[in-house]
């Protein structure tokens, strides 16, 4: 049964096309098993020798952390053309998904820094073909002018975070009793788990979810394998040779996402294929892109600049035991779990009364920045004097401005795509991701607890004059949809 067809069935899952309930459930064990990681990845990388870690320097441990991050949404472009010229979606998803359990297992069998590389290059390059193909997947399940569309993607949202929720808890408790590579073991059971569920159900996924769109030529592909070959061969010489250093790795992520992002934006804008309305329509992507990736830089700054904090500043003793430092990361997800379906019934109801997506984005990048600006509430203290319900309240911040953007952004790179760059659009999507996930870990360079109010207060001020440049611009950026709201 295709996929569009799904959609119009009786059958649903909470409302939605039924078969949006595989792609939630592959998407939820790859995040319990991605959040699971990510949770103790950074202090892996601080904590010292006698605490079972590699004993790095804070600022490079946050530039890997930031580079890693953003090269795991800079391969959604690769997923994307995967899956588009060789795979079609979703058999690139299930490739993928074996990638990201394979990277799982190498950092929990292999020791210090050969671990740590080999098993965060296959998890990126994996999580960038889940991601890109899920989100693509779930949009072929509505019609342009299906007002469900962004209550579905907020329902995939929900499985994201329940993955995202569990993993932290689980990982954190083994690391704390057993070790980091028990809570990374864990974290590829669960990858697993995630490819046998998936795997049950693959054939539920048929029509347009199996093709190919614009397919290789023999000579094409045999000059990509060259072109592939090379840039492998260069990008090795460069980490075995030193030439860039670990601290460096974030602003290299952050140059190679805007750059990518630059050229993808031509290629598709001077592309035979596409006709005009979309090209106007990919021009109105274009701020949205630059207000997305100013959101990530913030957001994404929970697994550097928060786990620091967390780590160093956060009362975490609970009625006399201290929860461990990654059980942080599991308090957004609880908030995304209770106010997703919340904001998803908001956008039903509304219908197209709803506030357009620029209208939202806006919204979403001052109220991040009203969160940065509420740590200056907790600013100056010493070590453990943080309230750990203050955080929850900033995390709560987070929450409503991360569900006024990312679900939104998903679908609305969807609804803005040209027919050819289906795909690629949902990609591009993920780069402005990548660049602000960078860009986290090169911000996360200039946090001290002793210049924290300065810190906290400049960059919250930064993205609340964004949010409102951008609702100033809103009316434009409408004309240039062309009828998309």
């Amino acid at each position: 049964m295709a996929s569009t067809d799904e959609g119009r069935s009786t059958r649903t899952f909470f409302g939605q096309p039924p078969v949006l309930a595989n792609l939630f459930g592959v998407e939820l064990w790859e995040r319990f098993s991605f959040y699971g990681m990510q949770g103790i990845l950074l202090i892996y990388l601080y904590y010292p020798a006698d605490q079972g870690g590699l004993g790095i320097d804070e600022g490079t441990a946050t530039s890997i952390v930031g580079a890693y991050g953003g090269l795991v949404y800079l391969s959604t472009i690769l997923g994307a053309w995967l899956a588009d010229r060789v795979f079609g979606p979703e058999r690139t998803l299930f490739y993928a998904a074996v990638v990201v359990m394979l990277g799982h297992i190498a950092l929990s069998l292999l020791p210090a820094l050969v671990g740590v590389a080999v098993g965060l290059v296959l998890i990126a390059l994996g999580s960038g073909g889940v991601k890109a193909n899920a989100t693509s997947l779930v949009g072929t399940l509505y019609a342009p002018d299906d007002d469900r569309r962004d209550a579905g993607f907020s329902i995939f949202y929900l499985g994201i975070n329940l993955g995202a929720l569990a993993g932290p808890l689980l990982t954190g408790l083994l690391q704390e009793n057993a070790g980091f590579h028990y809570g990374f073991a864990l974290a590829a059971a669960g990858m697993f788990l995630g490819l046998v569920q998936y795997g049950a159900g693959r054939r539920r996924l048929s029509g347009a979810a199996r093709v190919v769109p614009n397919p290789l030529t023999p000579d094409v592909a045999r000059r990509v394998a060259v072109g592939a070959g090379i840039v492998l061969v260069v990008v090795v010489v460069i980490l075995l040779t030193g030439v860039l250093p670990a601290s460096k790795f974030a602003t290299a992520v952050a140059v190679v996402s805007a750059v990518a992002a630059v050229i993808y934006f031509a290629v598709i804008l001077g592309s035979g294929q596409v006709t005009d309305v979309e090209r106007s329509r990919v021009v109105a992507f274009i701020p949205l892109f630059v207000a997305s990736a100013a959101f990530w830089s913030l957001y994404q700054q929970q697994f550097t600049v928060v786990t620091i904090y967390s780590d160093q500043r956060l009362d975490r003793n609970l009625f006399g035991w201290e929860m461990p430092v990654s059980w942080v990361q599991s308090i957004n997800p609880v908030m995304i779990i209770v106010l997703s379906g919340a904001f998803a019934a908001l956008w039903t109801k509304l219908g197209p009364r709803q506030p357009s997506t620029p209208v939202k984005f806006s919204l979403g990048l001052a109220v991040m920045g009203i969160a940065f600006l509420l740590f200056l509430t907790m600013a100056g203290g010493g070590p453990n004097s943080a309230p750990l319900l203050g955080l929850a309240g900033i995390l709560l911040v987070f929450t409503i401005a991360e569900l006024l953007i990312s679900p939104v952004g998903l679908s609305l790179s969807t609804k803005l795509a040209p027919e050819a760059f289906r795909t690629q659009m949902v990609a591009l999507f993920f780069l402005s991701v990548a660049l602000g996930t960078a860009l986290s870990g090169v911000l996360a360079k200039f946090y001290s607890t002793d210049h924290e109010s300065t810190y906290f207060g400049v960059i919250g001020a930064v993205a609340i004059m964004l949010g409102v440049a951008l609702m100033i611009a809103v009316k434009p950026i409408r004309r240039l949809m062309s009828g998309v709201h």
